[in-house]
């Protein structure tokens, strides 16, 4: 293999992989909310919209990490009022009866707020800062890509040490695992759902500033965000974080090589055809 081709196959492995967090942390949104409150959040992809939109507009009037932090703070308000009032109508409903109201009631919420956004937001935007590429053992990367991975992983870890090391985490788990068992050791259900629900907003609206920060999405892309979330979460097991991380990188990887040497739309195919694989021969998921 001709040496300009490894430093290809590197620089796309580097790209993949910063893909691939991006997918592992939009995946984890969609299997926090579904495994502890049985609600597909279909609404996903429009919160990391308005985070990057907000970066977008904030970033003019105070710094950048500033602009980013706020706007990952409101969208999780704007996410803790929805959650407070209308999922609380779903959470009432049970089992097939909840999810389907769920789907019915995100699905809606996400067009309504694609509707509303559109309205002043019609082209495509992206998170206004330049980082210079750097070259390592001859593979030239791009800083936002390193970027992306070195802020993605601290995000998943921190989620990693909350859910494994302290007490809310491990009650969260609980709950995922048996609501019922879970009820009678004295943990308020209400409140871990609410506590998640808003936890997943954020790390959707993290998601979408670090997408912005390589790439320009606009109103319309939110969308194929909460497919592409979706899609991870049922590859991973839909309950299982581990295997959503996982699934993520796999799948981000793939896409990339696909999308350099096939073009961006067989990518596309290519990952609802990986999906299709993985839930044949492991209809579990990978976990």
């Amino acid at each position: 293999m001709a040496a300009n081709q490894l430093v290809q196959i590197g620089a796309l492995l580097i790209d993949g992989l910063s893909i691939g967090l991006l997918y592992a942390m939009l995946g984890l949104g969609i299997t926090l909310v579904f495994g502890l409150g049985g609600v597909l959040n279909l609404a996903l992809g429009v919160f990391s919209i308005i985070a990057l939109l907000l970066t977008f507009e904030l970033t003019g009037t105070i710094p950048l990490v500033g602009a980013a932090a706020v706007a990952v703070v409101g969208t999780a308000a704007v996410g803790l009022v929805l959650e407070r009032s209308l999922l609380q109508l779903v959470y009432r409903s049970e089992g097939d009866d909840r999810l389907m109201l769920g789907i019915f009631t995100t699905l809606g919420l996400s067009i309504l707020l694609q509707g509303v956004l559109a309205l002043r937001y019609s082209g495509l935007f992206s998170v206004p800062i330049e980082l210079p590429s750097i070259r390592v053992f001859g593979v030239f990367i791009r800083g936002g890509s390193l970027v992306i991975i070195a802020l993605s992983l601290l995000v998943l870890v921190i989620m990693y040490l909350f859910f494994s090391r302290t007490y809310t985490g491990m009650a969260t788990r609980t709950i995922m695992q048996d609501e019922v068992g879970a009820v009678y050791c004295g943990i308020d259900t209400g409140k871990m759902r609410t506590l998640v629900f808003v936890l997943s907003i954020a790390i959707a609206g993290i998601a979408g500033v670090l997408y912005g920060i390589t790439f320009e999405a606009g109103v319309s892309d939110a969308f194929n965000l909460t497919i592409t979330a979706v899609i991870v979460s049922i590859v991973g097991g839909v309950t299982s974080i581990p295997g959503v991380v996982a699934a993520g990188v796999l799948l981000g990887v793939l896409t990339t090589f696909v999308s350099a040497f096939l073009g961006s739309y067989i990518s596309t195919i290519a990952l609802f055809g990986a999906a299709i694989i993985v839930l044949l021969v492991k209809p579990e998921g990978i976990q």
